[in-house]
C-alpha cells in the first residue's frame, strides 16, 4: 500500500496516485476570491503575494478533486479512510509566473467551464488544465493575509 505524501497541488494528470480521481464523483469547484504564492526574495524571506481578478476580488473557482480515500497517511497510523484534497495545477500565466515559475491553479471563469469540469470525461476534463491569460490576474496584495473586501471571513 502506498504512503499518502499529502501533496494538494495536481499538475501530472497521469500520475498514478491521482489518476484514479479525475472521474465526475471526485471532481469539485473550489470558490475563490484571491490566492497567494510565496515570493522568494533575494534576503531569503518569502512573503506572499496575493492575486485577483481585480482590486474587488471577484469570486472565481478552482479546479478541484475531493475523494474519500482509502490508504496510508502517516505509516504509525496504519490504513484509515479519509477526504483529501487537491487543486489541478499547470504552467503559470506572466504575472503568477514572476512570483511563482513553477505552476498555478487551473481557474475557471465561465459557467460552460464549470460545466464541463463537473460532467465530461476525465479527457474532456483535462481540457481545462491551461493558464489564465497574460493579464488576466493582477497583484492585489503582498504581504500577511487580510480579511478584507465584500468576502472578508467573521471573526
Amino acid at each position: 500500500m502506498n504512503r499518502a505524501t499529502g501533496v494538494t497541488n495536481i499538475r501530472n494528470v497521469k500520475s498514478p496516485p491521482w489518476r484514479r480521481w479525475f472521474g465526475i464523483g471526485s471532481r469539485c469547484l473550489v470558490p475563490f476570491t484571491s490566492f497567494s504564492e510565496n515570493e522568494h526574495l533575494p534576503d531569503g524571506t518569502e512573503p506572499p503575494v496575493w492575486f485577483a481578478f481585480d482590486e474587488t476580488r471577484p469570486l472565481a473557482f478552482f479546479a478541484g478533486i475531493w475523494p474519500n480515500w482509502c490508504g496510508v497517511r502517516k505509516v504509525k497510523e496504519g490504513p484509515v479512510t479519509i477526504d483529501i484534497f487537491g487543486f489541478l495545477t499547470t504552467e503559470p500565466n506572466k504575472e503568477v509566473g514572476a512570483i511563482h515559475p513553477k505552476a498555478m491553479p487551473v481557474i475557471l471563469t465561465k459557467p460552460e467551464e464549470f460545466d464541463l469540469w463537473m460532467r465530461a470525461s476525465p479527457e474532456e476534463a483535462m481540457k481545462l488544465q491551461r493558464p489564465l491569460p497574460d493579464a488576466a490576474l493582477k497583484i492585489v496584495a503582498r504581504g500577511p493575509r487580510k480579511d478584507e473586501g465584500p468576502m472578508r471571513a467573521a471573526r
